[in-house]
């Protein structure tokens, strides 16, 4: 007589794992989503409208829910401040998007996106993909992820061509091209072409997530490279 549970066993397959298999991802995203629709825009019509189209792209992807890709895990010197940086932002505005982050740390790629990175950075700078053409969720025509800086970091001059940016802080106060500091739970956006340089203070890490728009193409290979310095910083007067 046929066993009919060992005939159903016979009978599955395993699927690739989607979105919806992955609690802990599908959180953070909803971190994310969440910011960017309660998030205020301070006033500016452009940060407003770059906000509706993050969100409206996030949720697109997640309805999709797509597929979950199993990165190895990379740690690089400067994710030896991870846990301060976590620590500031769970006690921060941003403190859930902080401790869903932390609840995949240990699953997190963390990268540096250049060819040659200038020595000054290697132990003070990395990010992560979380969701993208090379995150753990895919996603084509929107990126999610995240920045760490040490203490007393300068990341140089650069510019994204027709990628759309922005900057939220998660943790640690920092400033862009100087003109201002920011803090836990503002926006910085970057439009396409604009010239930009971070510096981070003296004591603590800074951790900013960041959202990409723009063309498949260019966000499946960004060709991410420093400005020439010296004449961006002419031209802006900094």
């Amino acid at each position: 007589m046929t066993d009919p549970y060992a005939l159903g066993a016979a009978d599955l397959t395993v699927r690739p794992e989607q979105l919806d298999d992955s609690p802990s991802w599908v959180y953070l995203l909803r971190e994310f989503e969440k910011h960017y629709r309660l998030g205020s825009d301070g006033g500016s019509k452009a940060i407003r409208a770059h906000r509706k189209r993050v969100r409206e792209m996030l949720v697109d992807v997640m309805e999709a829910n797509p597929g979950v890709v199993g990165r190895e895990a990379r740690h690089l010197p400067v994710t030896a401040h991870l846990p301060r940086a976590l620590d500031l932002g769970k006690d921060g505005p941003l403190s859930g998007m902080a401790r869903a982050l932390e609840r995949v740390s240990d699953r997190l790629s963390w990268e540096y996106g250049y060819q040659k990175v200038p020595r000054a950075l290697e132990k003070k700078y990395a990010y992560c993909e979380v969701a993208g053409p090379q995150g753990p969720v895919r996603s084509e025509r929107l990126i999610l992820g995240f920045v760490l800086f040490a203490p007393g970091t300068t990341y140089p001059q650069h510019s994204h061509r027709d990628i759309e940016e922005s900057y939220v802080s998660v943790a640690g106060a920092w400033s862009e091209n100087e003109l201002a500091v920011h803090a836990p739970g503002s926006l910085v956006l970057n439009v396409p072409g604009h010239e930009h340089r971070i510096t981070t203070g003296r004591y603590d890490p800074v951790l900013l997530a960041y959202a990409w728009l723009g063309p498949d193409d260019r966000l499946s290979a960004p060709g991410m490279q420093f400005s020439n310095t010296r004449k961006a910083r002419v031209e802006q007067g900094i």
